[in-house]
């Protein structure tokens, strides 16, 4: 009797350990498209980022920033170096008097406006002419240190900034944003203190103001979520302008990899980056300035400009949690950076050497890219979703599903560098159950796209060529091709009960949008 009995409990356990697979093998998304949860979040969509000013010269550059204007339709675009020596800005003429040349500005914002998109000004770095030291920063050089005279300083802010008023009129730079310096809280960026920080930081403020009260300026734009208390206590003590907050957030332990050399980890809590969002918009709300816009003008899986896990097909859903729980916390989430015609560390060595971009040197997307096309194809209007890896959404005639997996792989302390640069292919994870209520009946065009491993995986495909340090032009066509973003399925179907259902097999870290168009 009692080996009966344990045999039944035995039975008893395997049958609710098998149930329990079974659960977590099926996730159901189910949405009613007369269930609205309201305007859908375009934090994801407002601001991306791009290595120096003087790189946007470029004519690659450009012809990247335009194919990714058109797929991912950014708004906005913040870079470096816009007051360093490469753009011409400044400098004492002979007779010591100050000289002030807009030239490269003017040809650089003119072609952002003329793709419609703007710029988010960050302001630097110092001007040689009003250094107070020789320290540098990146391969180009880049002086970070405080100004020899706040005056002359803040008349070369206002002066610029009054010649864009001039240029592009009252209306439009008030729809701009001026950003105070980059990470001055690390030496490497800013060798002054914190308290030259805060006096440079209140002479910009005041110059900008003296423009125009309308035009946007912030900061810290600091690394790593720092001083921002110290930033709204400074300002609100001091009465200096501050409309909104910027700061940076990376994925990987540390703040700075100058010139790409350090091995480099992700954080072992996945999630850290968007809960450092929601406690930055908390210290916000909790002081005089509650409501300011929030703006992270750098974030990224990694810091690095060498870190191969951003050519991953794994980075594609990293990134998508981290925006799926910063969207109602941060104004804009400024993923850095939109190319891989970056110089931060010098010359790009390789098609594929762990750059920062969406697009690589030859205009190869990397699944990152889709993550943003795919989320720039999302409706207006979100309708209510219990499931907490997807977003579903509609436009007139059409419901979209852009649904993941996203699953933190267990590197057991091995570097990025190391741990990325191998094949690694997916588990199977589980099928998602894809329901839809309410809509009209009639004729519809499905259409599923993945990004995942293989599927628009350019990383993988060139992990298999050997990874060959120059491409030949079969090479290219190839990798190019492994990217077309071809539907995995494309046909029609009818709805004639109001709802439609599909099902579709998800491994690990894959990405699919579903598009549902009625015909």
């Amino acid at each position: 009797m009692q080996k009966l009995n344990i045999r039944i409990l035995v039975c008893i356990l395997f049958i609710c350990v098998s149930s329990a697979v079974i659960a977590q093998k099926q996730r159901q998304l189910h949405v009613d498209v007369l269930q609205e949860k309201g305007p859908h979040s375009k934090s994801f969509q407002m601001c991306v980022g791009a290595g120096r000013a003087n790189e946007g010269l470029r004519a690659d550059w450009q012809e990247q920033l335009r194919i990714v204007k058109n797929d991912c339709g950014f708004e906005y675009i913040r870079f470096h170096g816009l007051l360093h020596d490469d753009m011409g800005v400044f400098r004492y003429d002979k007779k010591g008097d100050p000289e002030y040349n807009w030239q490269y500005i003017d040809k650089l914002y003119d072609f952002i406006l003329s793709i419609d998109m703007k710029p988010f000004v960050e302001l630097s770095f110092m001007p040689n002419a009003l250094k107070t030291n020789d320290n540098t920063v990146f391969w180009w050089k880049g002086n970070v240190s405080p100004p020899k005279s706040y005056e002359a300083y803040g008349e070369l802010i206002y002066k610029l900034v009054k010649h864009l008023k001039d240029r592009y009129g009252d209306e439009e730079v008030a729809t701009w944003y001026f950003e105070v310096w980059n990470e001055p809280n690390l030496k490497s960026f800013f060798s002054g203190t914190q308290e030259e920080y805060f006096k440079m930081y209140k002479t910009v403020a005041e110059a900008v103001k003296r423009v125009s009260k309308d035009y946007r300026v912030g900061g810290p734009a600091t690394a790593g979520g720092q001083w921002v208390p110290e930033t709204l206590q400074y300002c609100e003590t001091n009465r200096v302008p501050l409309d909104f907050i910027a700061t940076h957030t990376y994925g990987v332990k540390g703040f700075l990899d100058e010139f790409g050399e350090n091995n480099l980890i992700m954080k072992s809590n996945p999630h850290e980056m968007w809960e450092k969002v929601q406690r930055t918009r908390g210290m916000i709300d909790n002081s005089v300035f509650k409501g300011i816009e929030l703006h992270f003008t750098e974030w990224s899986s990694s810091y690095s400009n060498t870190d191969p896990v951003h050519d991953t097909y794994q980075n594609a859903p990293y990134i998508l949690n981290t925006l799926k729980n910063s969207e109602h916390h941060a104004t804009s989430m400024s993923y850095w950076t939109f190319t891989d015609v970056f110089e931060e560390g010098g010359v790009p060595r390789g098609p594929f050497h762990g750059g920062f971009g969406l697009l690589n040197l030859q205009n190869l997307k990397k699944p990152t890219y889709f993550v943003y096309k795919y989320l720039n194809q999302l409706g207006k209007i979100e309708l209510e979703n219990n499931d907490k890896q997807s977003w579903v959404c509609k436009s007139e005639n059409e419901v979209q599903a852009l649904v993941w997996d996203f699953t933190f792989l267990d590197q057991k302390r091995v570097s990025n560098r190391v741990f990325y640069k191998k094949n690694l292919p997916p588990a199977s994870k589980s099928e998602v159950d894809f329901y839809v209520s309410n809509l009209e009946n009639g004729t519809y065009m499905l259409r599923i796209y993945k990004t995942g491993y293989k599927h628009n995986d350019v990383y993988t495909s060139y992990y298999e060529m050997e990874s060959p340090k120059n491409l030949s032009k079969k090479q290219m066509k190839i990798l190019s091709e492994s990217t077309s973003d071809a539907p995995l399925i494309s046909k029609i179907v009818k709805v004639s009960n109001k709802s439609f259902k599909t099902n579709i097999e998800v491994f690990e870290n894959d990405v699919f949008l579903i598009k549902l168009e009625k015909i």
